[in-house]
């Protein structure tokens, strides 16, 4: 088994990591304690090629999924509220139109990311998180269109999105069976941004609530069959599962960077901290996390562009390890440095708070477990 990244990948690498120190990472706490959205970061991302990262060469795109994780990981590293924008825009927005989508919608819809258009995936309601056939946004058929009616919460990037992937059930007993899946342009008569949430972490992303209200699209915008809107959802989940490791792994790669720097300045009984033993068994800890959450994420990626499609347990368990090993890496960090770690002086803290997301979104670790479980056992 070879695990070296292809030359390629590794020059690819370093232009991401070199983008993201001179565009990033320097602006990642003022983006933090202003929650402002930087359009103009998304824009030279977009420019410098980071948008066509594992689209189909047909369309205009370049790489595949192990590319994209690269990408992801040295964004999230330098600014997770930025690398969410960058993973839902590429992918959780996107696996619908790129997995189900016609000729059209993807000629048209994959150019506009290419070039800087930002995306949301609109699924989850009040009555409808981990319960996605809980859902009660309904649609209506009106001669050439579709009419929308719901609400839909939680949703990143919603209050930037150039357009959104969209879920609604035609006929709530019909449970999964109902449920249908569209393309709503920003701007369509009868569809507006609600609430925008005041978030713990990942601040420079809005997460926010997206009002369908006798909303008409063209029929023209549903994607794939209908009444397979559920399968289409899942399998998008099932992929996204993968880049939202790779998030948690680069906000762990940087609180480890930060905590080894910190290790070896830090001074305490005429010494350097990195000489306690507690202190070296912590970084140790932390640097096993990170490798082990590298390489099911990798493994994830190669059998995702292997089989064609990502595979359920082995996308869960990346997403599993990953972010639970963020957490203790984060934890750790934190406490590496001590009272300093507490103040947002220090970039651990926002680390700390950026991370915890992670474990949540894109299913619950209680969620992964039921499906690697599933998996396992060979029980639905």
């Amino acid at each position: 088994m070879d695990f070296e990244l292809t030359e390629e990948q590794k020059m690819f690498q370093t232009m991401v990591r070199d983008f993201c120190v001179g565009e990033i990472e320097p602006y990642a706490a003022e983006w933090d304690e202003t929650e402002k959205f930087p359009h103009n970061v998304v824009k030279k991302m977009a420019d410098a090629g980071l948008h066509s990262v594992h689209f189909p060469e047909e369309y205009g795109g370049n790489g595949d999924e192990l590319t994209f994780a690269i990408a992801t990981e040295e964004i999230s590293r330098a600014c997770a509220g930025i690398g969410v924008v960058y993973l839902v825009s590429l992918g959780l927005g996107m696996y619908p139109i790129v997995m189900h989508g016609n000729e059209q919608q993807k000629r048209h819809y994959i150019s506009r990311v290419i070039n800087g258009a930002i995306v949301a995936f609109a699924l989850t309601e009040a009555m409808a998180g981990s319960d996605v056939a809980a859902l009660e946004t309904k649609y209506v058929r009106e001669g050439d269109y579709y009419v929308l009616n719901g609400q839909k919460i939680f949703i990143s990037n919603g209050a930037e999105a150039d357009f959104v992937t969209t879920f609604a059930t035609k006929d709530k007993s019909l449970g999964y069976r109902g449920i249908s899946a569209f393309v709503v342009d920003k701007g369509t008569k009868g569809f507006s941004v609600g609430k925008i949430e005041r978030k713990m972490g990942l601040h420079p992303a809005s997460v926010a609530e997206l009002i369908f209200d006798d909303c008409r699209i063209p029929v023209a915008n549903m994607l794939g069959e209908e009444g397979r809107g559920f399968r289409i959802a899942l399998e998008g989940i099932d992929a996204s599962r993968v880049s939202i490791a790779v998030q948690a792994l680069g906000i762990a790669q940087a609180a480890y960077d930060a905590a080894v720097a910190y290790a070896k300045e830090r001074r305490q009984f005429g010494a350097e901290i990195a000489r306690l033993q507690a202190i070296q068994w912590m970084i140790a800890d932390m640097a096993t996390d990170i490798d082990a959450a590298r390489l099911l994420i990798y493994k994830a990626a190669w059998l995702t562009k292997k089989e064609g499609h990502a595979p359920p347990k082995e996308a869960a368990m990346a997403k599993l390890f990953a972010s639970e090993a963020a957490h203790r890496v984060c934890h750790k960090a934190v406490q590496i440095f001590g009272g300093y770690g507490y103040t947002r002086d220090f970039a651990v803290e926002r680390y700390y708070r950026d991370q915890r997301i992670t474990e949540i979104y894109e299913g619950t670790s209680e969620m992964q477990r039921w499906t690697i479980a599933r998996q396992v056992l060979g029980v639905k």
